[in-house]
């Protein structure tokens, strides 16, 4: 997936701009993004602040350290079940 030349700050800011009363066009033609592009991020960071932008970051980092550690268990299981299956 490619990287978005802009930061989720700056999305934000430009939704907020919609919701003191810009228009749609008017944002997306002065910051060179598409109409679809908009909804998108609105569908997405909607009503979001500054600050729920950083939680949302450090759960999504914490999301994937769990996860690593749940496959790194499973696979520990894995090979355990292997190793007594292969002694009985």
């Amino acid at each position: 997936m490619r990287k978005s030349k802009y930061t989720e700050a700056q999305i934000v800011g430009m939704l907020r701009e919609h919701e003191q009363g810009r228009k749609v066009a008017d944002i997306c033609r002065e910051h060179g993004v598409s109409p679809p592009t908009f909804y998108q991020w609105k569908s997405k960071y909607g009503g979001m602040q500054a600050s729920d932008l950083k939680q949302l970051r450090d759960l999504k980092e914490e999301n994937t350290r769990l996860k690593l550690k749940l496959a790194d268990t499973i696979m520990d299981r894995d090979i355990l079940k292997e190793i007594l299956g292969k002694k009985s």
